[in-house]
């Protein structure tokens, strides 16, 4: 897989705003995307964006989740001044993003904002003195300054519910050698796995679903919803997989297969066939069972809404941050969920 294509299509991703249920712009660009490569696209009534590559027994089939909405906040209120307090969408934490530009994405217009934490030259007397002593800036600390009057907020359409996302100009990804750093490769980089696998997945042994869920962020309710209509032999999610002293993983080019995660424990006798479609493509894969954390296929399997899942991730550091990963770790999962759609067993 090439790193500079691989890089270049990821970026094409992340720079379209898609915060959980105002999925729109990435929306627009995947269908475009997908059609293009000559494979059946449709968008469901969830908002998932789904690919079909027919397999040569239709009667089975699986699926393969990469959710496309990303973490930011939403509009709690809006003041007399023009001043937006916001709460928090999906994990996000305001320190992430720091005082900066904000994007909010209005029913009408997408106007520019700036998150604040108020000032640093202040006693005791400010609540803000806090936060640079020994107490972390929470959403309820925070708030974005736009400088419109009502007016003219009313006008964009933004409201309470509006999203607010980091800037546009501020998610640009940037390449650290072999590595790809930026906001929410949590989900863009999983979507690239997905576009790559429609354009390289020919001749599946079962029917393969290729589905950029909605709102996993919020609580997989776009997987949710699929996997309650759609009959399933398995699903596996892509994910990010954090990086950190607790777990056993390494970063690099190896992707990780997950055990467990918070939901549960995954499907043993997949993982196995993973593993050994891994081996078949001459890739390795590390193992972890992590906490903090859940996929579209762990979820699903807890609601019974498939019998066997699985999660494959690629190692990330700040993960729901500013985070990095290596392209050779993303091109791999492709590699690996290649190799597992042609070789399967029925």
């Amino acid at each position: 897989m090439d790193y500079d294509v691989l890089f270049t299509t990821i970026e094409e991703l992340v720079l379209q705003h898609s915060p959980s249920g105002v999925e729109t712009e990435v929306d627009r660009l995947l269908m475009a995307k997908f059609q293009s490569l000559g494979v059946e696209t449709w968008q469901d009534r969830a908002g998932n964006i789904i690919a079909k590559i027919e397999g040569q027994n239709s009667e089975k089939a699986v699926a393969i989740t990469g959710h496309k909405d990303e973490i930011g906040a939403i509009v709690k209120s809006i003041e007399n001044n023009g001043r937006i307090q916001v709460r928090r969408l999906g994990g996000s934490f305001p320190w992430i993003y720091g005082e900066g530009v904000v994007d909010i994405i209005g029913d009408r217009k997408t106007i520019h904002g700036i998150l604040s934490f108020g000032s640093r030259h202040v006693s005791h007397e400010s609540p803000q003195r806090a936060q640079q002593e020994d107490t972390p800036v929470v959403w309820e600390d925070s708030w974005v300054e736009t400088k419109c009057t009502p007016e003219e907020l009313e006008q964009a359409g933004i409201r309470p519910g509006s999203r607010v996302l980091v800037g546009k100009h501020r998610k640009k990804p940037f390449r650290l050698k072999d590595y790809i750093a930026s906001y929410t490769l949590d989900n863009k980089a999983s979507v690239a796995i997905l576009l790559a696998l429609a354009q390289y997945l020919k001749q599946p042994v079962v029917d393969v679903y290729l589905v950029a869920s909605a709102k996993e962020e919020v609580g997989a309710i776009g997987a949710l919803y699929f996997t309650q209509n759609q009959t399933l032999d398995a699903l596996i999610a892509l994910e990010i997989c954090p990086l950190s002293p607790e777990y056993p993983i390494e970063e690099g080019a190896t992707p990780v297969l997950l055990a467990q995660d918070s939901y549960g424990i995954y499907d043993e006798f997949l993982n196995q066939e993973i593993q050994q479609a891994a081996k078949k493509a001459n890739t390795s894969i590390q193992y972890a069972a992590i906490s903090g954390f859940g996929s579209d296929a762990s979820i699903a399997m807890k609601f019974g809404h498939v019998a066997r899942a699985a999660c494959l991730g690629f190692p990330t550091q700040n993960t729901h941050g500013y985070e990095i990963a290596h392209l050779g770790a993303i091109a791999n999962c492709i590699r690996i969920l290649i190799s597992y759609c042609q070789t399967n067993n029925e």
